[in-house]
């Protein structure tokens, strides 16, 4: 083991909420963050956010604001959500902190020195949402963006481009050299895969908007945003100003994570090492690449409405409860799976029963047999031996998952100090020695080894459970954390356990909080500003006779009608294409908004609105057919 560890997430868009999909990767940061600490690694964590480009530059626009005032108030509100999530980065990096661009300008000048860039035209399919340009191979049904699914823009304009090509091989010849580069193999081989295939040069330059930063020798174009970004890594140490000390000692001797999403997967392990050779900085990194947190019907996506955001969590349920279940449910590599089925589940069966009820029932066994008192045995049975042995074996076992970053597996381990502990339980009967004043020793043994259970158990934990393992080692009469060189079962307890626990995790109604969830679920009609009566009767609501109707050329939605109200012949434009055929139009007396402003609809002038009632997947014109033309709707 390095003493220095570096830890990286990405640094998430700055484009709003960040849902549970989105937290996981800091908050499984965070555990391997306070682990490696455990372990005496002196550890810098780093998140952030990346906040330049077109899609920054519209959503600003649209609220009116500039860009950097749009991302100042998201980048505060993310860091707010960490520390409600108790993520102990050690810094929270922004593209737009002037040393980071300052840094990125100067390595663009140096690739373009380098002939690393050149200069040329670039027409292709580009994806506003990911900020990214794809082939036509890459492309999905009808031209979509084949990571977010959203259509693509054809984009035509002089760019710069970085030549991927010319360190196609490099880069092939360094993942196939280093296997352990990309982890778990399954994507180290998904991107050998893609290598092989041949690269194209990147466009790494745009001129069509201008929030990014500035090309210093050509003031047209804004650097694009990958190579603004992936580089965030190293500005976050100071790698180029006048001090190195946090680049030499975390970057370059260092045992360096990077924590990444499957989505990213290509441009961290395809542009990112070749960003590193063309500036001649040694690949030191690891990318350990996990997969999504999908709901029941897919990924989660806000035009879904399958969203489900920290705070929806931790308020209700808590924060170890949310840390547990995406730490417990997302293996390397693969996608896991939210549901509150599922959430209530884990957190009854594991969380309350397992983990929870053990603390429980050791620390008033404790005080109700040995006045909380903890000590240590006189005699050890062979049960007991083998509970030390499995304490103790678990501790390695455990640390190396967390090493590997293999977050579920280390969970799963530590689980079976748990499960031993409340079997134990079970074989030794504490209840029937208290009766037998010659089992005394016995029964202070079986004290013994629970309490070091739930000890060595909370101390495992603690980089996922930050809350409740502090309460337990507190209950045990304020145990102390050791080094996790020095955790090994055989504690020598100081100080009584407290007189009463109340519980780590009080177990869920799970049908109640279902019932209560689907009613928050349940749709809110909203409603207008209301208006004044004299308001409303400014409306003019006429009966109007159909007597003409045809297709609007090139729409699909649109209808063009004639109206008669009255002895008056008006034109409407609908858009009830979807829903009516022209024919079966004709003769309908309908409910028209005489005294609408006229409209001007592709080409085409609409002199009043018809009325429709509209549902979810439904609309309807309003009739009256037995009304007159003309006749005053009141």
């Amino acid at each position: 083991m390095k003493k220095n560890c570096y830890i990286t997430t990405p640094i998430y868009y700055a484009s709003g909420n960040v849902h549970i999909g989105n937290a996981y990767t800091t908050i499984a940061g965070d555990a391997l963050a306070r682990f490696k600490r455990m372990q005496g690694a002196d550890t810098f964590y780093l998140t952030g956010m990346d906040e330049h480009g077109l899609k920054i530059q519209q959503a600003a626009e649209k609220q009116g604001i500039t860009p950097q005032a749009l991302v100042d108030k998201i980048a505060e509100a993310t860091k707010k959500l960490w520390l409600d999530l108790g993520i102990t980065n050690d810094y929270f990096i922004r593209t737009t902190d002037q040393y980071h661009m300052d840094v990125v300008s100067t390595l663009f000048e140096k690739f373009l020195a380098n002939d690393d860039i050149y200069l040329s035209e670039y027409t292709g399919d580009y994806c506003v949402s990911c900020e990214a340009f794809f082939t036509k191979t890459q492309l999905g049904p009808d031209n979509t963006c084949p990571d977010c699914g959203k259509p693509t823009t054809k984009v035509s304009e002089q760019s710069y481009f970085f030549r991927l090509k010319k360190y196609e091989k490099q880069l092939l010849d360094f993942i196939k050299a280093n296997p352990d580069f990309i982890q778990p193999e399954t994507r180290r081989n998904e991107v050998i895969s893609f290598v092989e295939s041949g690269l194209e040069d990147l466009c790494i330059s745009r001129t069509t908007f201008s929030w990014g930063i500035p090309v210093k020798s050509n003031s047209k174009h804004v650097i694009y945003v990958w190579l603004d970004a992936l580089f965030n890594y190293l500005t976050a140490l100071q790698y180029g100003t006048d001090n190195q000390k946090m680049y030499q000692k975390y970057w370059e001797d260092a045992e360096i994570y990077q924590l990444i999403g499957k989505d990213i997967l290509r441009f961290h392990a395809v542009y990112w090492p070749i960003f590193l050779m063309a500036a001649g900085v040694p690949i030191k990194n690891r990318l350990y690449v996990h997969g999504w947190v999908n709901m029941k019907d897919g990924k989660m996506s806000k035009s879904k409405g399958n969203t489900v955001y920290p705070h929806d969590i931790i308020n209700r349920y808590g924060l170890d409860s949310l840390r547990y279940y995406l730490c417990k449910e997302l293996p390397i590599g693969n996608d896991g799976l939210f549901t509150y089925e599922r959430f209530f589940e884990r957190f009854n069966t594991e969380l309350a029963n397992d983990f929870g009820n053990l603390v429980s029932r050791t620390i008033a066994m404790i005080n109700k047999y040995f006045d909380g008192e903890i000590a240590s045995p006189k005699q050890v049975s062979a049960a007991d031996a083998s509970f030390e042995a499995l304490i103790n074996e678990v501790i390695k076992e455990a640390s190396a998952e967390y090493d590997a970053f293999h977050l579920q597996n280390a969970l799963n381990k530590i689980w079976k100090i748990v499960d031993r502990a409340n079997k134990y339980i079970d074989e030794t009967a504490p209840w029937v020695l208290a009766k037998d004043e010659a089992k005394q020793d016995e029964l202070r043994s079986v004290m013994y080894h629970l309490a070091e259970a739930i000890r060595v158990t909370s101390i495992l934990l603690s980089p996922v459970l930050i809350e409740s393992s502090p309460k337990v080692l507190v209950a045990l009469g304020g145990v102390e954390t050791p080094k996790l060189a020095d955790l090994q079962f055989g504690y020598q307890y100081k100080n009584r356990v407290v007189s009463k626990m109340d519980p780590l995790f009080k177990r869920i109604d799970a049908a109640a909080e279902l019932e209560a969830l689907e009613k928050a679920k349940a749709p809110k009609e909203v409603f207008k500003p209301e208006i004044s009566f004299d308001d409303f009767n400014k409306i003019d609501l006429r009966i109007a006779e159909i007597i003409d109707c045809q297709k609007c050329e090139n729409s699909d939605k649109l209808l063009l009608l004639k109206v008669q109200i009255g002895e008056t012949i008006r034109d409407v434009v609908s858009g009830i294409a979807e829903k009516y055929q022209p024919k079966e139009l004709i003769g309908k007396k309908v409910v028209v908004v005489c005294n609408l402003a006229p409209a001007k609809i592709r080409g085409h002038v609409s002199n009043g609105m018809l009325l429709c009632a509209s549902g979810e997947d439904s609309l309807f014109l309003l009739e009256s057919p037995n009304s007159h033309s003309g006749d005053l709707v009141k």
